[in-house]
């Protein structure tokens, strides 16, 4: 697959970035690179290679899941320009 001028000024419209007319012919051999590095890869053999998400295997370290209040609202509340009943004053916004 190749892209001419007119798809990568296409492609920058529907992306809302401006692009001039000499920005878009040097995009136009970079984007080309591109399209032909990903075919090349679609050429790799990977029968028997496993799908993976890394290279290095990773684990989770996962923590029990319970229901807490947290029991640090003072010390959240400590931080607030403004606190009112155990919650955030906010100014009124609304007339």
């Amino acid at each position: 697959m190749s892209v001419d001028t007119a798809t990568v000024a296409k492609i920058a419209a529907l992306a809302r970035i401006k692009v001039t007319e000499h920005e878009l012919a040097a995009m136009v051999p970079e984007l080309n690179g591109i399209l032909a590095w990903v075919e090349q890869l679609g050429e790799v053999d990977v029968t028997g290679v496993e799908p993976m998400t890394a290279v290095i295997p990773n684990h989770l370290r996962l923590r029990a899941d319970v229901v807490t209040d947290g029991g640090i609202r003072e010390a959240v509340l400590a931080n607030a320009p403004a606190a009112e009943h155990g919650f955030f004053g906010v100014p009124k916004v609304i007339e």
